[in-house]
């Protein structure tokens, strides 16, 4: 009886080190809050307004929405024009872009927010300043 309890111990001890040592942190993964990413901001063309999102909302030229392929639907990212230094905060309502070398796409006002539409793409820096 007795070394059972011992044996049951020594793996429970054993359990708890290993544990310890884990580099994993709880969350972690489904912490974006601080995620950066650099590249090319495009904006949504005038044929998608009033579509349904991939969140099920309509899309909407006039409000601060944006798409992106894996930062999770509801977060608040900001969106900065490494060229003239304007940013913009956005929510993600969205997938994509499917265009290579495209980061992020912005509704039209967002866009305007920190370049011009005519110039079609600027550079980016994204940063998640809210995660759901």
């Amino acid at each position: 009886m007795m070394a059972v309890i011992c044996r049951n111990l020594l793996v429970a001890m054993f359990l708890s080190v290993v544990a310890g040592c884990s580099t994993a942190q709880p969350g972690v993964e489904d912490d974006w809050v601080g995620f950066t990413e650099t590249g090319k901001a495009s904006f949504y063309a005038d044929a998608f307004q009033n579509r349904k999102t991939a969140s099920g909302e309509l899309y909407k030229h006039d409000l601060l929405t944006a798409a992106h392929k894996k930062i999770p639907l509801g977060s608040t990212v900001e969106v900065t024009n490494v060229r003239n230094g304007k940013s913009v905060v956005v929510r993600i309502n969205d997938r994509g872009p499917f265009s290579k070398g495209r980061i992020i796409d912005l509704s039209k006002s967002a866009f305007s927010r920190i370049g011009r539409p005519s110039q079609g793409l600027v550079n980016v820096e994204i940063e998640v300043v809210k995660s759901p």
